[in-house]
């Protein structure tokens, strides 16, 4: 499409500040940007739109718009809804490299701008599936009349053959055709989405195919943060170096019940501009946890800072009507924790562990045409904390029965998770007790970041831990620092693994099931299958080597701490 058809449609308000003698360039597709250096996303015949946050340094004006020329891209529209009038240094800019310039009306969305072009120029390529790619403005649509992702999936099922879904990266489903019949049973959304996960990470080029069981899947990363699919019509250049982990853990993905393999290329950027509509819809999502977000934000600076129960309880009652529409009881409120740790640094963890408990933590159960989120997530340095409400609970119960359980919350989103972690990450967790007031969330909220802590101690990429572990030995294992628990395990247990060796005489084991059944004779054997007397022998064993009594209390509490830190 050419830009004088964008400056003609008076839907998009574009007001055109310089540039006349080159309308007649070719818009192949469309970027977002308010990066000062966006070229690394650039292939060419873009449409850059920016809302220029950074406008306050005007005398990066001038390389902003030598770099969007040398990239070749058709023109700057910048947005008038946070600048007001446009600068004239940029309008100068623009001139001076022959970039077409528009101002963007404050009343016009950029998504709108966005679904033009891409309804467009994904018409023009597809040839006769521009009646497709037309009818997907539909998604954008709210309300009944609407449908969101579903509706998109509906045409590619209809018009195209294709069975199609719309997964997070947790596995959970977002969208999926009524053609495409009974939902993905929740074992291959979670295998679709390990695989999708592993292969952007290990840097390989979408769309991803992937068999499961005897069908192929051929699976396209729905992309946020700026980030996009190369636009419709660039060919199928690689993807731009950026760091992954910024949002690999967020990434919708869409997966079509077909081999891409053998695609032509008009299908393939039909796809890349459907992805491109998702990701607006999700964008879409994410806006409306702004409120949310900002709501947690309030209460937990308030918690932090020790404010006063009242203050605290005003903004309580305040987000309960926001978390819990109708709940006629004021709720209890239970604390998340998360961290998102990289080896190596680089990548700020808040963000994407505040992006992850918010899809943990949907309520899909939730009446309506998309699940509701029923949380509040702020996320402050490197950790995230969600505020969670509960429906209120009678007064003999402390809340626990109703509330997050830690390794449930992780049970189907531990696989996906791990490979999206891919041995250089960590997803950490701690979940407080229910709380019915005000003075109980800050109790709460150290709570969650002890058994967080809890759960650092342990192996595993994705561990979590709950308030139920806190009343245990197990609160105090991590907070011993290495050597210390080096040493002492060392000085216990050597002796009894240098034996076993040796001898292979199996004593770590007899006393691991020694101890378990509480040093029962009777019980151990039967356990592990010897007579008595061959138990007692060992026994003897461990305790000769070891210097230590097992029929005395501290030494069997000595043993079992040491096995348990091993």
């Amino acid at each position: 499409m050419r830009l004088r058809a964008l400056l003609d449609t008076d839907a998009l308000g574009l007001r055109l500040l310089g540039g006349e003698d080159e309308l007649d360039r070719t818009v192949r597709g469309v970027m977002t940007t308010d990066l000062k250096d966006p070229s690394r996303y650039l292939s060419g015949g873009e449409l850059v739109l920016t809302g220029l946050a950074w406008r306050h340094d005007t005398r990066a004006f001038e390389p902003f718009v030598r770099i969007l020329a040398g990239a070749g891209v058709a023109a700057l529209a910048a947005g008038e809804a946070e600048l007001g009038d446009i600068p004239e240094d940029l309008v100068l800019a623009c001139a001076r490299h022959r970039l077409p310039l528009f101002a963007v009306n404050e009343s016009v969305a950029f998504a709108t701008i966005t679904e033009h072009v891409v309804r467009q120029v994904s018409g023009e390529r597809a040839g006769d599936l521009a009646a497709v790619v037309d009818r997907h403005r539909r998604m954008m649509t709210s309300g009944p009349a609407g449908g969101g992702p579903d509706v998109v999936l509906d045409l590619l099922g209809s018009d195209l053959d294709l069975r199609a879904w719309v997964v997070s990266p947790t596995g959970r489903p977002i969208a999926g055709s009524k053609l495409a019949g009974p939902a993905l049973p929740e074992p291959v959304r979670a295998e679709l989405a390990a695989e999708h996960l592993a292969a952007t990470r290990s840097g390989r080029r979408a769309p991803h195919r992937v068999t499961v069981g005897a069908t192929t899947y051929s699976l396209f990363p729905v992309r946020g943060w700026g980030h996009r699919p190369p636009a419709a019509g660039a060919g199928r250049a690689a993807e731009p170096v950026r760091d992954i982990r910024e949002s690999v853990l967020s990434d919708w993905l869409l997966a079509v019940e077909a081999d891409a393999g053998d695609w032509p290329e008009e299908r393939l950027d039909l796809l890349q501009g459907v992805t491109q509509l998702i990701a607006v819809e999700r964008d879409r999502r994410d806006a409306a946890r702004t409120v949310r977000r900002r709501l947690a934000q309030e209460v937990l600076e308030l918690v932090q800072t020790g404010a006063a129960p009242a203050e605290i309880a005003a903004r309580l009652r305040v987000a309960a009507p926001v978390l819990l529409p109708g709940l006629g009881a004021a709720p209890h409120w239970q604390v998340v924790v998360a961290e998102v740790e990289w080896d190596g640094g680089g990548v700020e963890g808040g963000p994407v562990a505040q992006s992850l408990l918010e899809e943990i933590l949907v309520d899909p159960t939730a009446a309506g045409p998309e699940p509701s989120d029923r949380i509040a997530v702020a996320h402050t340095g490197g950790e995230a904390i969600a505020l969670v409400p509960l429906p209120a609970v009678s007064s003999e119960h402390d809340g626990s029965e109703t509330g997050l359980l830690a390794d449930a919350l992780l049970a189907s989103v531990r696989a996906p998770l791990s490979a999206g972690l891919d041995g250089d990450g960590r997803l950490t967790l701690g979940v407080s007790a229910a709380v019915h007031s005000a003075e109980g969330l800050r109790g709460a909220l150290e709570e969650a970041r002890h058994a967080r802590r809890v759960a650092a101690a342990r192996p595993g990429r994705v561990c979590a831990a709950g308030h139920q572990e806190l009343a245990s030995h197990v609160l105090l294992l991590p907070f011993v620092p290495d050597d210390v628990r080096r040493a002492f395990t060392a000085r216990l247990l050597d002796p009894l693994r240098d034996y076993d060796r040796r001898h292979r005489a199996e004593l770590i084991p007899t006393l691991g099931a020694f101890l378990d059944c509480d040093g029962s004779w009777t019980r151990c054997a039967a356990r592990l299958h010897l007579h008595v007397n061959t138990l007692r022998y060992r026994v003897g064993r461990i305790e000769q080597l070891t210097g230590r009594d097992l029929s005395r209390l501290e030494d069997k509490l000595d043993f079992f701490l040491a096995l348990r830190m091993s």
